[in-house]
């Protein structure tokens, strides 16, 4: 039996152990620190000042599409004002700050406006919506009297969401999570050093009891109180969207089951009949983590929808009708929809993004809504990068984002069709200039071809004194996992702005995108590691590390170290323990060692449970394989870990103790999953990661030392 350690929630724990050593000997360099000052003032600039993050430009259209306001600082006074941008002409003119708070500025049509207190106002401005003691109210705005709509609870852990009027303001509905059954796991609250309080948390892990949610509908004066006769296996479901269905007598209800390989819409009455209108299903999952193909949007008044689902083994929409009996495919070939745009009924489009040649980037498209698939490019083939609109509600405009990896994102006011420019809005020219400081050498996109018809994308940063004729050492920078791609050709995207300080600090930095990530490469590609998450990720990064070091001698492979966050942490684990021999120092940031720890939500989708899937979990656990480990590594986590919670990780710092193996081990102290808590941790986390990194794999074109 596994000793079990208790470990203390300190600033730093450092292990080292001494064992047998079968390292790769590097030759010791003279104590280095000349990196530190300048690292140290970039990574401040980066992220405690923002100094290379764009102006934010987040313009709220009115809804006869004639115009949008937008929040920006007064070049007068330097202070935040509200301007209004005229469509047609972009004439920029100020606005009262009070008159562009009245109504019919939203951004999305038809949403229920908020109350003072937070709530949903109805329909005709005279009642609000408010929960508080874990009951839902309807309160009367002019008596300031209050009506309870749901029964007491009593003990149970609820709460409620999807808050909604009917369109005549005679019913709400709502959804309702219950947290009661799930296992609580104890956190401690910072406080107190010498006696900290305990909080506990509920916490939904692989395999045990989920949130338990349903939907009710009542009407405002509190009568006529019911569940919807939805389906509720034992072992849990999952709740999406949940709204009326464009009228006050029928009501859409969106549910997934547990493993996510089923999908459905449900049209339920105010009388409590269902009846299913769209199911989607597939062995592996029918929606992802990401959720993309979540949620609908109702065309033709209500009598059809679109939806998304991969089930020809590509994203693309479908126009369905209202009663279920008809779908026709208006995406057509081998590309996916990356993400749904607008609908313009008027016009007859369905507007959506996608990149059929390039994973990396991202383009507007339409399609006719009649079903005839043909596809238009609608972003000037010339703008080679990742574009993003917002759009008038008549769709005939649309403010337009532009970037690229290395250029600053470019904001202008475009009219959709034919892609006219009729203002530039931000150009964002400070930074502009200023990000020619930090990229010396551009980002370069390389395509990594391993065999078996896989090509994956890869991203390649060099330092700023690169030679060409000498080789440096690599340091990758992974992911792996299906929530999300690193290798995007995107202003700021993907760790990119630390990746080029530890590149300048003499380190070419890598970023590959494995089989199994949210590509837009086809469904295949991405369920290509259904039930085990690792094995064929360990696989491919290293296969392609190798491809590149044919391609660029300037790529040093006895001199590797790679890092991730999170499953990139996990991946990271795998790296070192099952392929020793390729990567050399490894530093895995909030990891996830016991995945059968983690949260169901997640890691479900691609790997079920332990109960159904034994051998999964034990291929894809790194903690299975640490006796492989043979370079430097560092663990770094949050005492306050409320995602890979820190007894997940401990598990695994147990078992390489118990092994002989060195290793190092930072705990920041009541940190969360993104280690952001506390006045200087987000620079703190990376200097650490560099230092470790300079300290274990030398820089620069350096020859490498002999064996010992």
């Amino acid at each position: 039996m596994r000793p079990k350690l208790s470990f203390v929630f300190a600033c730093v724990l450092l292990a080292s152990f001494l064992g047998a050593d079968t390292r790769v000997v590097f030759a010791e360099a003279p104590h280095d620190s000349t990196w530190q000052k300048e690292a140290s003032q970039r990574l401040k600039a980066i992220y405690d000042n923002s100094e290379f993050k764009p102006v934010e430009f987040d313009p709220t259209w009115k809804s006869d599409s004639s115009s949008f306001t937008v929040r920006q600082a007064d070049p007068e006074t330097k202070k935040p004002a509200m301007w209004r941008y005229d469509a047609a002409t972009g004439k920029r003119t100020k606005v009262d700050t009070d008159d562009s708070k009245k109504p019919g500025r939203g951004k999305q049509a038809g949403r229920g406006r908020r109350g003072g207190r937070g709530g949903v106002v109805s329909p005709n401005g005279k009642k609000v919506l408010e929960t508080r003691d874990r009951k839902l109210f309807v309160r009367d705005l002019d008596s300031d009297q209050s009506t309870q709509l749901t029964p007491d609870v009593a003990d149970r852990e609820i709460s409620y969401g999807n808050l909604s009027w009917s369109p005549n303001g005679e019913y709400v509905l709502f959804a309702e999570s219950d947290r009661t059954e799930l296992e609580r796991r104890p956190v401690l609250v910072p406080g107190d050093p010498t006696f900290p309080k305990v909080e506990m948390t509920p916490y939904a892990r692989v395999g045990g009891k989920i949130v338990a949610q349903r939907v009710g509908v009542v009407k405002a004066n509190g009568e006529g109180f019911q569940w919807l006769p939805l389906e509720m296996p034992e072992d849990g479901f999952y709740l999406g969207q949940v709204e009326w269905a464009g009228n006050s007598t029928e009501i859409l209800v969106e549910t997934m089951t547990r493993f996510r390989d089923e999908h459905d819409f449900w049209l339920a009455t105010v009388g409590g009949e269902m009846k299913r209108i769209y199911h989607d299903t597939n062995e592996a999952w029918a929606v992802g983590s990401h959720g993309l193909v979540t949620g609908l949007n109702w065309v033709q008044g209500g009598d059809a929808f679109v939806a998304l689902s991969e089930q020809d083994g590509w994203r693309h929409a479908y126009l369905c009708l209202r009663n279920g009996k008809q779908e026709t495919k208006l995406t057509v070939g081998d590309y996916d929809i990356i993400d749904r745009a607008v609908i313009d009924e008027d016009g007859g489009w369905f507007y959506f993004y996608a990149s059929p040649d390039n994973a990396t980037q991202k383009y507007l498209y339409r399609v006719p809504m009649d079903g005839s698939g043909t596809l238009e490019r609608i972003t000037p083939k010339d703008q080679p990068g990742t574009h993003e609109y917002i759009f008038s509600p008549d769709a005939k405009y649309a403010v337009h984002t532009y970037s690229t990896l290395n250029s600053p994102p470019v904001v202008d006011l475009v009219e959709v069709a034919g892609h006219r420019v009729v203002s530039v809005l931000e150009d964002n020219a400070e930074l502009r200039e200023r990000s020619k400081q930090i990229i010396a050498n551009p980002t370069e996109f390389v395509q990594l071809d391993i065999g078996g018809g896989v090509v994956m994308d890869a991203s390649v940063t060099k330092p700023k004194d690169f030679d060409p004729t000498k080789k440096y050492p690599v340091f990758v920078y992974v992911y792996g996992e299906p929530y999300l791609q690193t290798v995007l050709d995107r202003w700021g995207a993907a760790q990119i702005d630390f990746l080029r300080v530890v590149a300048d600090a003499g380190y070419i930095t890598v970023s590959i995108d494995n089989r199994g990530t949210a590509c837009p490469k086809g469904a295949a590609w991405r369920r290509s590691v259904f039930g085990s998450l690792g094995p064929l990720s360990t696989e491919e990064q290293a296969a392609a590390l190798k491809e590149l070091g044919r391609m660029h001698s300037y790529v040093d492979l006895s001199r590797v170290a790679i890092w991730g966050w999170s499953g990139g942490g996990s991946n990271t684990l795998n790296a070192l323990f099952r392929k020793p021999d390729v990567y050399h120092v490894g530093i895995a940031v909030v990891p996830k060692p016991q995945p059968w720890l983690y949260n169901a939500w997640f890691q479900e989708i691609y790997m079920r449970t332990r109960e159904v899937n034994a051998e999964g979990y034990e291929r894809s656990a790194p903690i299975n394989f640490a006796e492989g480990l043979k370079g430097k590594l560092l663990i770094v986590t949050g005492s306050g870990e409320t995602n890979t919670h820190i007894q997940i990780i401990e598990g695994l710092v147990d078992r390489l103790i118990e092994l002989g193996k060195p290793f190092d081990y930072m705990v920041y102290p009541n940190r969360d999953h993104g280690l952001r808590e506390g006045t200087g941790t987000v620079v703190h986390v990376r200097m650490l990661i560099l230092r470790y990194l300079i300290e274990n794999l030398p820089r620069g074109p350096q020859p490498v030392a002999a064996k010992a």
